[in-house]
């Protein structure tokens, strides 16, 4: 019998971490790339749930397409800086070149929460900085995991999202996609 989880041996695991990813796409099949960037971090990520996809407006930067969007929520052994290089390697994998800043992008994974931790080094912030100013991370957020907390504020992510305005930029929601051993 297949493994309901991709990856992790035993996703019920006390040494799992919990991981919120933001994922996006505006260059090439987005779809494809997200389902790539899944693939490409297990076995050490196991996706447990994935938001809709959602399609909105570029933020900022030269003019180009609209993105696809969405957030997985995952489980990982690794620590937040090897996880970090994993995301590195998949999003080098998926053609991506950071050559512009806020253009546009075959693939972009950030890391929205790990766990409970507050992690604060000049590679990485966490929780995300921008996380909660964002509509296409709030929402795709506020759908899989309204009552996570965040722990630089102690308040759920449906409380931010109440206090926040999320309305610009979001064109349109699609069905989450399919990934193996994620379902309703």
């Amino acid at each position: 019998m297949q493994s309901p989880h991709l990856g992790l041996d035993d996703p019920g695991s006390s040494d799992l971490e919990v991981v919120f990813l933001g994922l996006g796409s505006n260059l090439g099949d987005g779809m494809d790339r997200f389902h790539g960037a899944v693939k490409g971090l297990a076995p050490d990520f196991s996706v447990r749930r994935a938001s809709s996809v959602y399609e909105t407006a570029p933020e900022g930067g030269p003019p180009q397409p609209n993105y696809l969007n969405m957030v997985v929520e995952g489980r990982t052994r690794l620590e937040p800086d090897d996880l970090l290089r994993r995301i590195h390697h998949v999003e080098r994998a998926a053609g991506r070149v950071r050559s512009v800043r806020d253009g546009p992008r075959t693939l972009d994974v950030d890391i929205l929460f790990f766990g409970r931790r507050i992690i604060q080094t000049p590679s990485l912030t966490i929780p995300h900085p921008r996380w909660a100013l964002r509509g296409f991370v709030l929402e795709p957020l506020l759908e899989i995991a309204a009552g996570w907390v965040d722990p630089r504020t102690g308040r759920t992510v449906a409380r931010i999202a109440r206090e926040v305005d999320r309305s610009g930029g979001i064109l349109e929601r699609m069905p989450p996609p399919s990934f193996p051993g994620v379902g309703p």
